[in-house]
């Protein structure tokens, strides 16, 4: 349930790092262009936005912006504070992905799958109350799902003057989550949404399907029997394993005083969260990593390390995420499992629970008509929805069904918590690319066959309006920009 963040091994470096240079042009041979009249001028004129021009990867041209917002949108002259947001821009005359971190924001440029396959613009904003988005004093009531919906609607509303084509929202697990709740609140803004990974915990309480889930994830009962036995025998060796812990901590300079309240809790939460993470991040080909019961302290102390992290439940890993455990405790819910085969071995009821790793102060009580607002406008209201599931991420044991209404549910087979459309099985990865190009006005070739292949010289795009010059050029090869997704960074969600 709750992942520490850390880059994948597989994620590659950015291009370029963000650099802010001069207000009279980009020293990079990278760049696009400036035209007549220029987009940083635009949205200069843009009230309450500032802007910074980044170094940019090739094709296009990035920006670091802010935007004033209201602490409280029921009072829009009262407190205000600054929400960073970053721009990937291609052209005006091509589509825009709002992209919906969900969490903070990263300062380097990266391109989401939906503005790969569209060949478009990408704006990404940062999540109200994650630092530095946060007002302050903080008044954390002011953290909900309405709130952040509506920050992305005057963003949307800021922005339309100038990138007036087609919009489509998309995000990964929270992220995805954020972007439902965007347009549940705010329909209109935006012509589709690609969702991945998004859970819906509709009635918090009501959490069975993550233990059958559990029960039968992948296809070797060995690896589920092997990985139940990592916990038990943690559980069992606790003295041995906290030692190892507590030296590992006095060694990093790592407390557990203001959240979770002692290293054992952060132990106990640390083994319970390893099956989980394990499957939102491995592969079942992975499996074969698993230690058996008979394995060293030694050795199970490294693999719940490696799978869970134990730094990431002292104090210095989990207070940057306690804006997302606020959200899950008040609204958005959170996984409640039984652990059945660790009866005995632990120590503290309802550990289990966002509210444990919040500061006492932040803690409060959940409201569930959120979430059964959500699930219903989702099931009988919504249109223009696309969501990717992959079929091992623990996160779809309890998925949207979204309505008939042009929307649609995919799922990945034998995909974890990076499930995308390239994952999906052929015909259906090719559907749901068609649905994305058509919600964003655009007749393109598919980016996966053109990635695939090493001669595009038969590739065309054609779309409403004036074609990008080097689209084709940018879709190919800027694969370590799509590498760069914060999405590849393990979360909480």
């Amino acid at each position: 349930m709750l992942i520490r963040k850390r880059a994948l091994a597989v994620t590659l470096a950015v291009v370029a790092a963000a650099g802010v240079v001069s207000g009279s042009g980009i020293a990079s041979a990278q760049a696009l262009p400036r035209t007549e009249t220029d987009i940083a001028d635009q949205l200069r004129a843009i009230p309450g936005l500032t802007v910074t021009e980044a170094t940019p990867p090739a094709g296009y041209r990035f920006f670091l912006l802010t935007y004033r917002q209201p602490a409280d949108h029921r009072n829009p002259n009262g407190q205000q504070f600054e929400q960073r947001l970053q721009l990937l821009h291609k052209a005006t005359d091509r589509p825009m992905i709002l992209h919906t971190t969900g969490y903070n924001m990263r300062t380097t440029p990266f391109r989401s799958e939906p503005t790969r396959l569209v060949d478009g613009n990408q704006i990404s904003v940062e999540q109200r109350f994650f630092e530095p988005s946060r007002p302050a004093p903080a008044d954390w009531d002011d953290l909900n799902i309405w709130q952040a919906a509506t920050d992305h609607h005057r963003i949307v509303a800021a922005l339309k003057p100038v990138f007036s084509k087609k919009w489509i929202s998309t995000g990964a697990s929270k992220g995805g989550m954020t972007s439902v709740y965007h347009r549940r609140f705010y329909p209109q803004d935006v012509d589709g949404v690609v969702a991945y990974v998004a859970p819906n915990d509709k009635i918090n309480r009501l959490d069975g399907a993550y233990d059958a889930f559990f029960k039968t994830v992948g296809n070797d009962p060995a690896c589920r029997a092997r990985l139940d036995g990592v916990q038990q025998e943690a559980l069992k060796r606790r003295t041995e394993m906290v030692a190892k812990y507590q030296a590992a901590a006095d060694a990093e300079g790592l407390t557990f005083t203001q959240a979770l309240g002692s290293i054992d809790k952060a132990f106990e939460m640390v083994v319970l969260d390893t099956v989980w993470a394990f499957w939102q991040y491995s592969k079942e080909a992975d499996c074969a990593n698993v230690p058996a019961a008979t394995a060293t302290t030694d050795e199970l102390y490294t693999f719940i390390d490696n799978v869970a992290g134990f730094s990431f439940y002292a104090d210095q890993g989990i207070l940057p995420y306690a804006t997302y455990y606020r959200q899950a405790a008040t609204q958005l819910g959170w996984p409640s499992l039984k652990f059945d085969h660790l009866r005995g071995l632990t120590r503290y009821p309802g550990l289990y629970q966002a509210n444990s790793s919040l500061p006492p102060s932040l803690r409060d009580r959940h409201d569930p008509s959120a979430m059964l607002d959500i699930d219903s406008w989702v099931r009988t209201r919504s249109s223009q929805m696309l969501f990717v599931y992959g079929q091992n991420d623990p996160w779809g044991a309890e998925p949207f069904f979204p309505s008939a209404n042009d929307s649609y549910t995919y799922t990945a087979p034998g995909a974890n918590h990076g499930a995308n459309i390239a994952a999906l099985v052929p015909a259906e990865r090719d559907a749901a690319t068609a649905t994305l190009l058509r919600w964003a006005n655009v007749t393109t070739p598919s980016v996966l066959s053109r990635t695939d292949s090493t001669d595009s010289t038969d590739s065309t795009d054609s779309t409403d309006s004036t074609d990008s010059t080097d689209s084709t050029d940018s879709v190919l090869d800027l694969n370590e920009l799509d590498l760069a997704d914060p999405r590849n960074e393990r979360r909480p969600l």
